[in-house]
């Protein structure tokens, strides 16, 4: 069974960082699409920012040249580590991995961007 367990959210200023990891439990082999989603409340859950296996990335303008992700295919991780962090990306943030034709999510972890 594929759990999800993420890490590193929480409440930062106007202009910090924050770095949220998620790591894959389980016995796993050859992931594949990794990424990060968020969603706020009365809002569907929309695209952060993705990567597949061959590393190639796609994410929501608004986070480009602020947010950076990255996965350790070793570990089953990937992280996503935010810059220049900005209100409107106060959100709950959900860790999604696609594993053998399925989706899997994690739980969700808070960030919160005070201004």
């Amino acid at each position: 069974q594929v759990q999800l367990v993420e890490s590193g959210g929480g409440l930062v200023q106007a202009g910090g960082s924050l770095r949220l990891s998620c790591t894959a439990s389980g016995t796993i082999f050859s992931i594949g699409d990794m990424g990060w989603y968020r969603q706020v409340p009365g809002k569907e859950r929309e695209l952060v920012a993705v990567i597949n296996s061959g590393g190639i990335i796609n994410s929501v303008d608004s986070v480009k040249g602020r947010f950076t992700i990255f996965r350790d295919s070793a570990k089953s991780t990937v992280v996503l580590q935010m810059n220049s962090l900005k209100p409107e990306d106060t959100a709950v943030y959900y860790c999604t991995i696609k594993y053998r034709f399925r989706n899997y999510w994690g739980r969700g972890t808070q960030v919160t961007v005070s201004s």
